[in-house]
């Protein structure tokens, strides 16, 4: 039977995983469609010096996207550059082709996917972005198609594997963040800017895709309060111990009466839940749906096998509809439409607190603190303070009743000019049982 034509753009990664899949798969592959998948363009900027598995001796190469979604014979165009600039350019381009699309992008579907979706159905092709969120854990046919009977009402996820490792890390062996930080770099966990990690910003755009799955609504990463994980220290994992807690980032999107309250933020999450034992570079996502109550889904969340998986998956869907003609396609954003999302103020959480100091030891600076917490009708529950021979920088922490963020951050700015304070407090929520 004829082959479907694919051209792969971005050979970084995930492309070279997406490739060595393909090679080293494809009669399976090809068992499962009927027909064989044949990789008939490539490109990248550095093709040239590209070593790439055998099996793609005739497929073009080239260093310029546009011979590939300018090729009519190309039925579906990968792209897998990332960004939102020239990964824009190259869908919107194959769209207006016909060219089907994958792409394992999430920032762009995160800010453009449903616009582009749209502009997908109006010119009858289809979009695939499975490899967005999670590579290695099929959590968009999940929400998509897998339990889209159900009515989510909320979703947790670890969805960022560096920021995971590094966090269990420093969790097992005491290291301080930026020791981990530097290890992770020098084994290839962590870019040389880590701040999309680090600072919560890849979880943020995957939450942004998944909210949208999960709930209907028209979410972007500007939406998502975030705050990242530079501030862990071991002495917080000591502290969240004593509280049978352990500390990791946490996506979450959950359904109030005002609305959706969207966070990715370091929280504390009971040792015994399911969530907390996710460790090194996984990535898990925790679902409750109305009816359907909890499932859970976990596997690695980046890796070229892993996401190339994905992408190898998602072309075998694209093809198959392309065979069969189907004039009807489930959207990948899981909804027919996405609601216009007005978001809900962080500020309206509420959930028992973990406050942490660090302060120049003296009399009476619980009493303060207290005060400060009484002010915004904060009501303790528990002081903590282990043993440690520096009083000029002495770590100690305050759990607190389930209280508002809002209130939260009041308390903590009544604080800021308490001068025994050697940094500002910091505040995880503490969740309860997921």
């Amino acid at each position: 039977m004829q082959p479907v034509n694919i051209g792969i753009i971005g050979l970084g990664n995930v492309g070279s995983g997406t490739l060595d899949i393909l090679a080293d798969n494809g009669d399976r592959i090809a068992e499962k469609l009927g027909f064989p998948l044949r990789v008939a363009a490539l490109c990248s900027r550095g093709i040239a010096a590209k070593k790439l598995p055998t099996g793609f001796e005739t497929a073009i190469r080239t260093a310029d996207w546009r011979e590939v979604v300018g090729n009519p014979e190309i039925q579906i165009v990968v792209e897998l550059v990332g960004g939102t600039g020239t990964a824009r350019e190259i869908i919107e381009a194959a769209i207006d082709r016909g060219q089907s699309i994958v792409t394992a992008n999430k920032e762009l579907m995160a800010l453009h996917g449903p616009a582009l979706w749209d502009r997908a159905i109006a010119a009858h092709i289809n979009l695939a972005m499975e490899a967005s969120v999670a590579g290695g854990i099929p959590i968009h046919a999940v929400l998509r198609e897998g339990i889209s009977g159900d009515r989510i009402t909320a979703l947790y996820g670890i969805l960022n594997g560096t920021c995971n490792y590094i966090l269990t890390e420093i969790e097992s062996r005491g290291a301080s963040f930026e020791h981990v930080l530097a290890e992770a770099q020098k084994a290839g966990y962590a870019e040389a800017d880590p701040s999309a990690d680090v600072d919560g910003f890849d979880a943020r755009s995957k939450l942004a895709i998944l909210s949208a799955l999960a709930f209907g609504e028209r979410i972007v990463p500007g939406d998502i309060f975030t705050e990242g994980i530079r501030r862990i220290t071991p002495v917080d994992f000591e502290y969240a111990h004593q509280l049978h807690h352990t500390i990791r980032l946490i996506a979450s999107a959950r359904e109030t009466a005002n609305g959706l309250i969207l966070a990715v933020r370091p929280s504390l999450i009971p040792q015994d839940t399911i969530l907390a034992g996710v460790r090194g570079a996984y990535n898990a996502v925790w679902v409750r749906g109305k009816f359907g109550a909890d499932t859970f889904y976990y596997g690695r969340g980046a890796g070229p096998h892993p996401t190339g998986v994905a992408v190898v998956s998602d072309l075998m869907r694209v093809a198959r509809e392309l065979r069969s003609g189907s004039p009807e396609r489930v959207s990948p954003f899981a909804h027919a439409h996405l609601g216009e999302y007005k978001p809900v103020p962080i500020t309206m959480h509420e959930s028992a607190y973990y406050l942490r100091f660090r302060v120049q030891d003296r009399p009476g600076i619980i009493a303060q603190l207290a005060t400060a917490l009484a002010a915004e009708s904060i009501s303790l529950d528990a002081v903590l303070q282990l043993p440690n021979a520096n009083w000029r920088d002495l770590p100690f922490v305050i759990t607190v009743e389930p209280a508002t963020e809002q209130a939260v951050r009041a308390a903590i700015a009544r604080m800021a000019a308490m001068n025994f304070l050697t940094e500002p407090p910091l505040a995880m929520p503490m969740e309860g049982p997921l």
